[in-house]
């Protein structure tokens, strides 16, 4: 029985490894949460941009010049370069992207975070043409 202790101690050890779960870290997290992974994104076109921004209802919460909107809910989008410059997740596109995908990835400062999340309903594509349209006059 002697010899059978340390073997049985090693098979528990070994018994967990490889089992196929994933084990979630319980408690408090210190520090900043590392930035998301970086997302490629797709060409858009910024026509269509335009036309989906309308049709989508940004205006009603957003300020952006060229499309002629003063919405004060969101963010001013005409700033969209320095927030993506402060969020630090990547480029001025992909901060964007993540913007419209999974609206609760960056927040900025001073407003709730109300956006809808539009990965759900809008296609890569047309993401894509919003994108191309939001960033075609930052600086």
């Amino acid at each position: 029985m002697r010899r059978l202790v340390p073997f049985l101690g090693i098979a528990f050890v070994l018994a967990g490894c490889g089992s196929g779960e994933t084990v979630l870290a319980t408690g408090a997290v210190e520090g900043k949460p590392p930035p998301t992974t970086t997302t490629k994104v797709v060409a858009g076109d910024a026509k269509a941009g335009a036309v989906l921004f309308k049709a989508q209802g940004c205006g009603g919460c957003h300020t952006f010049k060229p499309a002629g909107t003063g919405g004060t809910v969101g963010p001013d989008l005409d700033k969209l370069a320095a927030y993506a410059k402060t969020a630090n997740q990547g480029s001025l596109a992909e901060f964007t992207h993540e913007s419209i995908v999974s609206p609760g990835s960056y927040v900025e400062k001073g407003y709730a975070p109300s956006m809808p999340d539009f990965g759900a309903t809008l296609s890569d594509k047309q993401v894509a043409d919003l994108v191309s349209y939001l960033t075609q006059n930052q600086g």
